[in-house]
């Protein structure tokens, strides 16, 4: 194509010659390289969405003869972070062999089974359903993508004349079809018909572009999206308003951050009724320019267009009728005013499955929103973890995007319900769904955890992540919480400076947990701090801030937490870290042991009065944790090793000797007790869990 720009305003440009040089013009890597910042850039393909492939020339194994090879995105892949485990290869001659045994389109899902028989890459992930829109393109370098310009085009009444008018004979036009073999036919014939042209709009879905290099084909990919692009903000300029112009005017930024989280607990509960969720939140303009018009009403019924966009948003929101400055300490009222919203949202989608469905259709799945809209406010998504609430999100806003173009040029239309049920029913998605790893025990679950950028806390947080939860790690420090944050995936935690002895601290903690995960299901008071002296040097200070930071810290803690866990209204767990010395009458440590005393009895009392409500809430003792204790750094150490006459390095063994397993208690053993008391020893409440080697004298019985 000879095509060299590289400035674009509506698609970043982000090929790196020096990059691109470095992979000596290995074709599949380069492919990779391709796909991966074509990815990157949301506004031309989304999390999971589209695909990408190469054909090279490679030696035949079984007869040394040279073939050819197409390389292409695997089942269940991202471009973004595509690597080469994630793609397939396969004959292409083979492929194209399948139209010798394919019987129509009625028979076109059996076709996927043959693919496993065109594979030259025997480690190749399994083919995805778009294989044959590739494999039957006589092209080197192929882009799928799902940008928001074209599907707009794409989606909008009069899309194949705007096609034409944008592209002129460039560019060709198929009519809606779902993907499949049929479907890569349909794109063989197109070609076929019109030699010349440098792409296809395929209706109500996408974009196939292609190129002779890797380069070629990344930069026919911008061009075209940039011009889909170009044309739609020249049209909007010229309306002048967008979505019929705003109807509601939004809060003021912080006011929807504390409305938001205020009310992210009760949507929580609401959605939650067939399986729990983790919610999403945001509030960018091009959410609020949508959720405040006044087409969002007629828009929001029609449902997303794209399949890609259905399938992780459902067919269409739920529109709140709150006023964006609700009262939200008025939980009940708003209640009453909610539920049946949401029940007329699931039996509106009880009913589309029934007048939909097959014979050989999967069961009917979870009927509850996943998309709600509060205008004024933002945007709330739900789902079975943070990673697919929040992808969810940015799907509906790729949706936003789409309807806004389509209204500007034209009049967005969305797919016919029973095309869509056919997509999000389909038996080849419900198998991709059977074949995800089950969820991890705490999957779905969100922890709030004080004390927890190191020792005991950070320890509880990596064992509730790697099983599964999302957590809120909260420390007093800022800069030991942002180290800690790098230690963990993206979704996986978000931090909280707080002092748990000011309350107003830990209702920003929790505001956190509620804006970002949409509540909270288990607390654990884990900050701690240890004075060990006798009675006369025991100072007022040093009895104020033990009782402050342990028994008013996890008063305060409590209060604050059960109130998000009634709203949600499915119970909760609550976890003491406390100390072996509450049970131990031991010298010198009146005012660490009564506080930790005060801890436990704390617990039995919580337990007494909530478990009505379905929340449970126990104890852990744990004893002599020097290894990785924040508590045991510098002078409390040195002074214990010197009292014991041994070095600093040798108290892990001096404490094992005391306990009758003769076992040093790392902190990852007090995380084992956690996670039992939430996974395991779930009828479980008011209990002491003791992890101390075995201390005779702190038995509790």
């Amino acid at each position: 194509m000879g095509i060299t720009k590289k400035t674009y305003k509506y698609v970043d440009y982000l090929w790196d010659d020096k990059k691109a040089a470095s992979l000596n013009n290995d074709e599949v890597a380069l492919f990779l390289y391709r796909s991966n910042i074509l990815g990157a850039d949301l506004r031309i393909t989304n999390y999971g969405g589209g695909n990408t492939s190469c054909k090279t020339i490679e030696k035949d194994p079984l007869t040394n003869d040279e073939v050819e090879v197409m390389w292409v995105k695997g089942s269940g892949g991202d471009i973004g972070t595509l690597t080469r485990s994630g793609i397939a290869g396969l004959y292409t001659e083979r492929l194209r062999d399948l139209k010798k045994v394919y019987r129509g389109i009625e028979y076109e899902d059996e076709m996927v089974a043959l693919f496993n028989h065109c594979l030259y890459d025997l480690n190749s992930k399994a083919p995805s359903i778009d294989t044959p829109l590739h494999g039957l393109l006589p092209f080197k370098h192929i882009d799928h993508l799902h940008p928001d310009a074209v599907i707009a085009i794409a989606a909008a009444k009069d899309g194949e004349k705007i096609t034409k008018e944008i592209w002129g004979d460039t560019m060709g036009w198929i009519s809606w079809q779902r993907p499949g073999f049929d479907l890569g036919l349909q794109l063989e014939k197109c070609i076929e018909e019109h030699p010349r042209i440098r792409g296809i709009v395929l209706e109500s879905h996408g974009l196939f572009t292609w190129g002779e290099t890797s380069y070629e084909c990344y930069i026919n990919s911008l061009e075209v999206i940039e011009m889909a692009s170009s044309y739609i903000e020249n049209k909007i300029r010229e309306k002048g308003h967008v979505f019929g112009g705003q109807q509601v005017k939004s809060l003021a930024p912080s006011k929807r951050i504390a409305q938001a989280s205020t009310i992210a607990p009760l949507l929580r509960g609401l959605c939650s009724t067939k399986q729990r969720m983790i919610g999403h939140f945001t509030d960018e303009d091009r959410v609020l320019t949508y959720i405040n018009s006044n087409d969002l009403d007629k828009l929001a019924l029609m449902g997303t267009s794209c399949p890609d966009h259905f399938l992780r948003t459902k067919i269409k929101p739920l529109v709140l009728s709150l006023s964006p400055d609700e009262d939200p300490s008025q939980i009940e009222e708003i209640i009453q005013k909610l539920q049946p919203e949401f029940e007329k949202y699931r039996q509106d989608y009880i009913e589309y499955y029934e007048s939909c469905k097959h014979e050989d259709s999967p069961p009917i799945r979870d009927p509850n929103p996943v998309v709600i809209i509060y205008p004024g406010v933002g945007m709330f998504t739900f789902a079975k973890n943070k990673q697919t609430a929040r992808v969810a999100s940015e799907f509906y806003v790729n949706a936003i995007n789409v309807m806004r173009g389509a209204e500007a040029i034209s009049e967005y239309t969305a797919l016919p319900r029973q095309e869509a049920f056919n997509i999000e029913y389909w038996l080849l998605e419900e198998a991709k769904l059977q074949r995800m790893p089950t969820e991890k025990p705490l999957s779905r679950k969100v922890a709030i955890i004080t004390g927890a950028a190191g020792g005991i806390g950070k320890a509880i947080a990596d064992k509730l992540v790697a099983e599964g939860a999302n957590v809120v790690i909260t420390d007093l420090q800022p800069e030991a919480l942002s180290e800690t944050q790098t230690s963990y995936k993206k979704d996986e935690v978000v931090t909280a400076v707080c002092d748990v002895t000011d309350s107003d601290s830990i209702e920003k903690a929790y505001k956190e947990a509620c804006i970002n995960f949409a509540g909270v299901d288990i607390i654990i008071h884990s900050a701690g701090l240890a004075i060990s002296k006798p009675l006369e040097d025991t100072s007022i200070t040093d009895w104020n801030l033990l009782q402050n930071v342990l028994v008013k810290g996890q008063f305060l803690m409590v209060k604050k937490g059960v109130e998000i866990l009634k709203t949600q209204g499915f119970g909760g767990n609550i976890i003491n870290i406390a100390s072996k010395n509450g049970l131990v009458s031991g010298p010198n440590n009146v005012g660490y042991g009564t506080a930790k005393a005060a801890q436990q009895h704390m617990t039995r009392l919580l337990a007494a009065e909530l478990g009505p409500h379905k929340i449970r809430v126990n104890t852990v003792n744990p004893d002599g944790v020097i290894v990785g204790s924040k508590i045991w750094e510098g002078k409390w150490a040195e002074g214990r090793a010197k009292a014991y006459g041994i070095k600093v390095e040798e108290l892990p063994a001096h404490y094992a000797k005391r306990n009758l397993l003769n076992e040093i208690i790392l902190p990852e053993d007090i995380a084992n007790a956690v996670f039992a008391l939430l996974a395991i020893l779930d009828k479980s409440t008011g209990n002491t869990i003791n992890v101390d080697g075995g201390m005779p004298n702190a038995f509790v019985r």
